[in-house]
């Protein structure tokens, strides 16, 4: 197991007004899986790059197990990316495929077949060692990638939006599958994505990075319990942030006063709860008297957009709970304090 340190990581290339990548700064415990999340063009996969060694940061550096390796080549650095468009060779079979790297180390071959058909049992792909790449599905191909890459044992695996390509059901298999052979493995990962659902599930924590900088970095419950910002909070689907001032204990603003969590700031500026976490009915603190602006069913959810105070209030829930609420309607929620958070100024 290796530990990562990214220090004040910095990318600014020929030209550009403004860095690609503006000092991150990462630490990535032994074993762990990290994911690096942002929309695109926010300086994700220049920062994948640069650990990989197939960039050269502007300033900065990058650790493995506290010694830096930015005068190693990338074959030198344990460190094995891959790719979201697999990069398998067409005319090798599987096996040579899954085997290439060992190849180059100089293994014998006995040992060879003998690893890569383990490693194709692992990734669940057994007896297609004889196949071309051609001849398989692209989630297939996505697994001989992944074989491809762990079968090196490297230091550090390295995932650049590895699932982008594949239909909905291949995801959610690849996603079981990467996190199940990560922790089998104990192999520090990081995983580059723009898709918040894939790194809530698959990382120890998320590093959320917009406009090339990282805006927070921490366990994925944080990003919606206590986000560090309006735009962490947006990008995380919050919907509700109303303007006013705390004292750290309650929060005053367009609908009243209501109660805070012990470790909320103090100062003005927005007060955000997820739709989510609204609570329908007059049990509880923190009762408001809304009334039904509009109603919209989701599919797996139905959201309500409530008016209190001169202000709205969004909120979603399972649609049978909202079976007997029709838009007009004047009805009582209540929001749990341990679920509201003070962005101040």
């Amino acid at each position: 197991m290796t530990h990562v340190s990214l220090q004040d990581l910095t990318k600014v290339y020929p030209g550009a007004a403004s860095p690609a990548l503006d000092r991150l700064s990462l630490e990535i415990a032994s074993g762990d899986l990290v994911a690096i999340l942002g929309p695109s063009g926010c300086g994700k996969t220049t920062a994948m790059k640069m650990v990989a060694g197939l960039l050269s940061p502007s300033a900065g550096n990058i650790l493995f197990d506290g010694r830096s390796v930015l005068k190693d080549k990338p074959n030198e650095r344990g460190s094995v990316m891959v790719f979201q468009n697999h990069l398998l060779f067409p005319y090798m079979t599987v096996a040579a495929n899954v085997g290439f790297g060992l190849k180059m180390r100089g293994v014998d071959p006995v040992q060879i077949a003998q690893r890569v058909d383990r490693m194709l049992e692992q990734v669940r792909l057994p007896g297609l060692g004889g196949r071309k790449p051609s001849e398989l599905s692209g989630g297939q191909q996505q697994r001989v990638a992944l074989a491809r890459a762990l079968i090196v044992q490297p230091k550090v695996l390295l995932l650049d939006e590895p699932l982008s390509n594949l239909d909905a059901h291949l995801r959610l298999e690849m996603r079981d599958l990467i996190r199940t052979l990560q922790q089998e493995m104990s192999i520090t990962t990081i995983f580059v994505t723009h898709d918040q659902e894939e790194a809530v599930i698959l990382a120890d924590k998320v590093a959320l990075i917009l406009d090339g900088e990282m805006r927070q970095y921490d366990k994925a419950d944080m990003f919606y319990r206590r986000p560090a910002d309006g735009a962490v909070a947006r990008f995380f689907g919050g919907r509700n942030f109303i303007p006013g001032t705390s004292d750290g204990a309650s929060f005053e603003g367009p609908f009243g006063s209501v109660k805070l969590p012990p470790d909320a700031m103090a100062g003005r500026g927005e007060l955000t709860f997820r739709p989510e976490n609204v609570v329908l009915g007059g049990c509880g603190p923190n009762q408001l008297a809304c009334l039904v602006a509009q109603k919209t069913f989701l599919g797996t959810q139905t959201r309500l957009i409530l008016n209190t105070g001169g202000t709205s209030i969004e909120m979603t829930g399972n649609p049978a709970q909202f079976d007997g609420v029709r838009v007009g309607d004047h009805i009582t929620i209540s929001l749990p304090p341990d679920t509201l958070w003070m962005l101040t100024a």
